[in-house]
């Protein structure tokens, strides 16, 4: 599961009332990042998705990554080295290719240790994690569960 993870994808809704219902005081949004961060998953993209009912906002955009960033920050994630990016799966804008609909969108660029990076859309982000170095020369470890 989580635990293992390279990178964590959270997905956060951009709609009125989603949004807020998420990174409230025991919203999912808030779980989840805290969740895959104490799990030590080191890499986090975040996804805004369903722009298109935000009417593709960039004030919208701005202030959900404000928030999220000042929240990450606290639990430990360099927001610097966070990608976000504007989505909608509905309608697969920057999921794939820069969508036309977010013109004021210029992409996103994010600077950590091991490299900086920079791109438009999700899958972009996607390419740019930065795969963790398996310990191939020890013992073979497996996780075991429910037994």
């Amino acid at each position: 599961g989580t635990s293992q993870a390279d990178c964590a994808v959270l997905v956060v809704a951009a709609g009125v009332g989603g949004f807020e219902a998420g990174i409230s005081k025991n919203g999912q949004t808030r779980e989840h990042a805290l969740l895959a961060y104490t799990l030590g998953v080191k890499q986090m993209i975040c996804a805004v998705n369903k722009m298109d009912t935000a009417e593709y906002s960039q004030s919208r955009f701005d202030e959900i990554v404000k928030e999220v960033s000042n929240y990450i920050k606290k639990i430990g994630y360099n927001p610097k080295a966070v990608p976000f990016v504007p989505v909608s799966g509905w309608h697969g804008d920057n999921m794939v290719e820069a969508s036309t609909n977010m013109g004021w969108y210029k992409g996103w660029s994010i600077s950590r240790k091991d490299g900086d990076a920079s791109g438009t859309t999700l899958i972009h982000a996607l390419d740019a994690i930065i795969p963790p170095q398996r310990p191939t020369d020890s013992p073979l470890r497996l996780p075991l569960q429910d037994v």
